[in-house]
C-alpha cells in the first residue's frame, strides 16, 4: 500500500470495483439504499484481496500486500486506519481481526488444483460468511459458507484467465440460490456468468443492461 493510495478517498477504490463490474450500475437498484454504501465498499475491499492473492505476474508483491491487509484490519478493530475503504466499514460490527487472520490462508492458493484449493479455502470462506451476515443484519445461513468458497475459486479462475479451471468451478457451483445475502447473490451470479464466458474460452465481459436487470431482480430475491 502506498502513500499515495492512503490519501485517496474511499470513492477511488469503489470507482475501480465499478470499472471493473459496470453491471453495479443497474444492480445496485436491488439493494436497499441505507446498505449500498457499505456493500460496494466491502466488494471493493474483497476486490483488493482477490488481486493480491492471485493478481500479477509474480506473487511476491501480492503476498506484502496481503501482509498488509492483515495488519490493516487489526487496526480496524482498535479505532485505526490508513486505508480509505475504512471510512466506510471500519464501524461494521465485523470480527476485523478473524478476518485477517484467515487471510493467512490466501498465499497458499495462489497455484494448485482447484479441488485442494477448495479446502484450503474454507476458513476464509467462513469468516467471509460471518462478515457478509453482519453486514447485512442477518444471521449465518447453512450454506454461506461454500458459496464464498465457490465465489473464491471463481475469482482465482479469472484472475488467471484459465478456461479449464473455469470448468472446473462452475462444476462445483452451489445449487442452493438461497444462500447468502442479496447483495453477495447478485455478485456471485455476475461471477458465474464471466465463468461460464471464459469456459466457453471467450473473454468474459460485462453484462448489457437489460441483461442484468431480471438476473440481479432473480438473485435478490433469492
Amino acid at each position: 500500500m502506498s502513500d499515495t493510495d492512503n490519501r485517496e478517498p474511499p470513492e477511488t477504490f469503489i470507482a475501480k470495483f465499478h470499472e471493473r463490474w459496470p453491471e453495479w450500475g443497474v444492480a445496485i437498484a436491488f439493494i436497499a439504499p441505507g446498505e449500498r454504501d457499505a456493500l460496494e465498499a466491502w466488494l471493493a475491499l474483497l476486490q483488493e484481496f482477490a488481486d493480491a492473492a492471485w493478481g500479477g505476474s509474480q506473487a511476491a508483491p501480492g503476498l506484502a500486500k496481503l501482509a498488509w491487509w492483515q495488519d490493516e484490519l487489526l487496526g480496524w478493530s482498535r479505532g485505526a486506519r490508513r486505508h480509505p475503504l475504512a471510512q466506510r466499514l471500519r464501524s461494521q460490527t465485523i470480527d476485523w481481526p478473524a478476518l485477517g487472520h484467515a487471510l493467512n490462508v490466501l498465499p497458499a492458493t495462489r497455484d494448485g488444483a482447484a479441488d485442494g484449493v477448495a479446502k484450503t479455502l474454507q476458513p476464509l470462506a467462513g469468516a467471509l460468511a460471518q462478515a457478509e451476515a453482519r453486514l447485512a443484519g442477518q444471521p449465518v445461513g447453512q450454506d454461506d459458507a461454500a458459496l464464498l468458497v465457490a465465489v473464491l475459486l471463481g475469482e482465482r479462475a479469472l484472475r488467471h484467465g484459465d478456461a479449464d479451471e473455469a470448468q472446473r468451478v462452475l462444476a462445483t457451483w452451489p445449487r442452493h440460490r438461497g444462500a447468502g445475502s442479496g447483495g453477495r447473490r447478485i455478485q456471485a451470479e455476475l461471477l458465474r456468468r464471466r465463468l461460464l464466458a471464459l469456459a466457453d474460452r471467450k473473454a468474459p465481459q460485462s453484462l448489457a443492461a437489460w441483461r442484468v436487470l431480471p438476473l440481479a431482480w432473480r438473485a435478490a430475491r433469492g
